[in-house]
């Protein structure tokens, strides 16, 4: 192994370890999403990624869709970072990256194919600093959600200067140049995985990855009209049951 994937598997490693310390919530009440959209302002401020406004919250109208769900990652209690999952379905085709990318993803959506699509993805700056695993265990979220809803693809949506990290450990592949997003100043490229085709590979690599039926079910299945969950049996071993599986 080079020095270069050494640097990038040690993190990922230490996610396991990690894991232990972690409780994904899904935030659900005007005062829980409060939080998270704060989260999001100081971020982003902080990378310089918007500008300042007087809310000091970051919101659109895809956190109140029907088929996207926020979770607050917290380590050792405290909110560490966030992310959104929007899933683009037959039933409800719209999501972030499908709307800023249409050319891309209509095709796929004509196509009835599910998709998992990540955005808002922040971390509490100090935080961040001290855990390098921290973006390891929060996006592993997408890859729960790729197996509770079926995905044919998982999105991401990503700067040009963060492809790499996300082809070598996650094997998405670029889709389109950088364009900007509604609301940031960085332009970012839409990326994607053929989950299916590439799911064992990537938890070969990375067990943590995985999850339990039980699991998957505590975080996603919890409204009316979802996506039927992945049964067991279907190629997704169980891990320990618990929000934060030991594997």
């Amino acid at each position: 192994m080079s020095s270069a994937q050494q640097t990038i598997a040690k993190p990922a490693d230490r996610g396991i370890q990690l894991l232990d310390r972690i409780d994904y919530r899904l935030m659900e009440t005007r005062a829980e999403r409060d939080v998270i959209y704060r989260l999001r302002y100081r971020a982003y401020l902080k990378e310089g990624a918007i500008e300042p406004n007087p809310d000091h919250k970051i919101t659109d109208r895809f956190d109140d869709m029907p088929n996207s769900w926020i979770f607050g990652v917290y380590l050792d209690g405290v909110l560490a970072s966030s992310i959104r999952l929007s899933i683009s379905s037959p039933e409800h085709p719209l999501c972030p990256s499908v709307d800023v990318f249409q050319d891309y993803l209509q095709p796929e959506v004509d196509q009835g194919k599910v998709m998992v699509d990540p955005t808002r993805f922040v971390a509490d700056p100090e935080i961040a600093g001290q855990f390098p695993e921290l973006p390891y265990l929060t996006l592993r979220l997408c890859f729960v959600a790729c197996s509770f809803f079926h995905a044919d693809l998982g999105l991401a949506t990503v700067r040009a200067e963060h492809r790499t990290f996300y082809t070598r450990l996650f094997n998405h592949q670029p889709l389109s140049p950088p364009r900007l997003y509604p609301g940031l100043i960085k332009p970012i490229c839409l990326m994607a995985v053929d989950f299916p085709a590439s799911r064992e590979k990537v938890f070969t690599r990375y067990p943590y990855l995985r999850s339990s039926y039980f699991e998957r079910r505590m975080l996603f299945d919890r409204r009316s009209g979802a996506a039927t969950p992945a049964l067991p049996g279907s190629g997704f071993p169980f891990a320990q049951a618990s929000i934060a599986p030991k594997l």
